[in-house]
């Protein structure tokens, strides 16, 4: 099996609605023929941070029963896409650039799930530290990795710019997270393929030590490094697919990541 615990598709009324809804929007958002830039992408990271948050809600069950089918792993992703890509064509309609009312929707979208999964969290208390720690280890890790790369191959960080920094932030937070969670916090890995990596670590001698969770990192970051300098020439040569492509690269590790953390500090 390769898909990660918890996967499952919403019942089929729900399940029609989401097709649906996603084949109006795509084919709405493929009309209009978006500028796609670094800026764009940027600006659609805070609906990633919705939908990890908006995750961690149905996974506390904290959300009425006629909306948590929409909520779960994968609809989540459908469904915050829909509500994004309904929000950029609205932008679209009222301004030329459709950026900064995208990007000022998300943030505030963000803050308040986030500000509402925080209250219902504080009624049994908030674990920050680990957390918190974590989410620091992982924005110094990125950083020194992205400073070591545009020292040693400057071409391939002003390529991808700040969606390349993006992709290293991304699976950086993810995996430090997720070795704060097996390492110290005592939560499990629900991805196989993550898991098989902390099972090698685990039949380390290493293991009693350091724990497991370093060898996720060190994976991790390796292959975000290795897309960061693929991408570099798609970016390039097509800047619309090699931005939105990168893009979606990062959004794999942040959603994971922001998630990792919020249950953390919720949960325990």
């Amino acid at each position: 099996m390769v898909l990660p615990e918890g996967f499952a598709l919403p019942p089929l009324p729900y399940l029609v609605g989401l097709l649906a809804a996603v084949a109006l929007v795509a084919g709405a958002l493929a009309r209009s023929d978006p500028h796609v830039s670094d800026r764009t992408v940027l600006a659609l990271t805070p609906w990633v941070v919705v939908g990890s948050s908006l995750h961690v809600l149905f996974v506390m069950e904290w959300v009425p029963d006629a909306v948590a089918p929409l909520l779960g792993t994968p609809a989540v992703y459908v469904t915050t896409f829909v509500v994004a890509g309904l929000v950029w064509l609205a932008a679209m309609q009222t301004e030329t650039d459709p950026v900064r009312p995208g990007f000022a929707v998300g943030v505030l979208a963000a803050t308040a799930v986030v500000a509402y999964t925080l209250a219902r969290g504080a009624e049994g208390g908030l674990h920050l530290f680990w957390p918190l720690t974590g989410a620091v280890v992982a924005f110094l890790v990125a950083g020194l990795l992205w400073g070591a790369t545009r020292w040693t191959y400057p071409s391939v960080t002003a390529a991808t710019g700040a969606v390349g920094a993006l992709v290293l932030f991304s699976h950086s937070l993810d995996a430090v997270s997720t070795a704060v969670g097996v390492d110290l916090l005592g939560f499990g890995e629900r991805t196989p393929v993550s898991q098989a990596v902390l099972d090698v670590a685990a039949s380390l001698p290493t293991a009693e030590t350091f724990g497991v969770g370093w060898l996720f990192v060190l994976v991790k970051l390796a292959i975000a490094e290795v897309v960061v300098f693929l991408f570099a020439d798609f970016v390039r040569e097509d800047p619309t697919e090699g931005f939105l492509l990168l893009g979606a690269v990062a959004a794999v590790g942040l959603g994971p990541g922001v998630h990792n953390l919020l249950l953390f500090i919720v949960a325990g």
